[in-house]
């Protein structure tokens, strides 16, 4: 055999060797890529997307769109050929796994924590968009998950309402845990709670429950990777009652992020005028009940996601820019929130602003341009 063709079939040899062990290797890798994109102001599956009753609304136009991040799943096994493919290509982006499952988590625990966070999201959005226009909600502490195994279970159960911990008045979920870890493990903590049935029928019938009981829980050791203090195996959070009612009808999305885009959706169709001024505004954000918005992952994903469906402006977190603006698709201008708080005067100031360099960043919504 010649020597150039033995080296030639060597060569190929070689590579499929390579292609196949390439296949075959798994590696500790995710993927994420751009997800869907969808406009809080219109329809989704055939019905709008925010659906508001018992309150005027106005018509809008434009579009106010959330983003998403597609990821594999927890029980995925990417091979090398796959880790390769992604770290060459622009739209896609590989990271560890233990980034988007930590702690061995499973796709089952993901995929619940994920609809939690969506839905707290949905209820801050309303709460901060309603705080915007000045009308009052009604709020209080509950207990919003159980963890099972842990001295609270069959001692209190989600959605009872917590007055107090040991005495004292509690006002925000984090004062929970900071009143529980004040003891040492195997103290006993004393809650004040109204159970949730009784809530649930003072809510229906637009009363408030009066009638509280004492639950004493022994606490336990914490066993996390944290510093060990007191538990007793609670988490708290946030319920409220609206004086109308409004409905965010979105299905098969999962985390906080949406938060920021559900929160100007509703308050653009309950004021006169248009937010957006017509434009293809997209964006991101996490927001609680006083309008702050906060950072997220997969930020360049959803840059590429919105541009890619023609939005023209990008609400992007304070905490997020930096990394947001080393690689801003062209045509796009992202836009700095903080806050929601002034967003009518600081989005409206921004869009009637001049476009300058494409990759510029803007501040917005809470102060002027630097």
């Amino acid at each position: 055999m010649p020597r150039r063709t033995a080296t030639m079939l060597a060569s190929t040899l070689m590579l499929i060797a390579l292609l196949c062990a390439g296949v075959l290797i798994n590696v500790p890798y995710a993927e994420m890529s751009p997800g869907p994109t969808v406009n809080t102001l219109g329809d989704h599956d055939g019905e709008p997307v925010l659906q508001i009753t018992g309150r005027k609304t106005y018509p809008t136009t434009g579009h106010l769109n959330m983003t998403t991040v597609r990821v594999t799943s927890a029980d995925y096994n990417m091979n090398l050929i796959e880790a390769v493919y992604g770290w060459l290509a622009h739209d896609d982006k590989i990271v560890p796994h233990d980034t988007l499952y930590p702690d061995g988590k499973t796709e089952q625990q993901s995929t619940q924590e994920n609809a939690e966070e969506f839905s707290q999201s949905q209820e801050s959005a309303k709460v901060a968009a309603l705080d915007q226009l000045g009308v009052p909600v009604k709020s209080w502490v509950i207990v919003s998950t159980v963890v099972k195994g842990t001295p609270a279970e069959n001692k209190l159960h989600a959605g009872d309402v917590i007055k107090a911990v040991d005495g004292t008045t509690v006002k925000q979920p984090d004062d929970v845990a900071k009143l529980v870890t004040k003891h040492k493990p195997g103290e006993k903590v004393v809650f004040t709670i109204v159970p949730a049935k009784e809530q649930a029928a003072a809510v229906k019938a637009n009363k408030t429950a009066t009638a509280t009981k004492n639950i004493t829980i022994t606490t336990a050791t914490s066993d996390d990777a944290g510093t060990k203090r007191a538990i007793v195996g609670i988490s708290a959070g946030t319920d409220h009652t609206f004086p109308f009612t409004i409905d965010i009808k979105l299905a098969d999305v999962g985390g906080p992020s949406a938060g920021l885009m559900f929160a100007l959706g509703i308050y653009d169709k309950l004021t006169p005028g248009d937010l957006t001024g017509g434009k293809f505004v997209a964006g991101t954000g996490t927001i609680d009940d006083e309008g702050k918005v906060g950072p997220i992952g997969g930020i360049s994903m959803k840059t590429v996601g919105a541009r890619s469906k023609g939005a023209q402006y990008f609400l992007t977190p304070a905490d997020n820019c930096a990394e947001a603006a080393k690689d801003t698709p062209s045509g796009l201008r992202l836009v700095k929130v903080n806050t929601i708080k002034g967003a009518p005067r600081g989005l409206g100031g921004m869009l009637a602003s001049p476009p300058h360099q494409p990759y510029e960043l803007y501040w917005a919504i809470v102060s002027t341009k630097p």
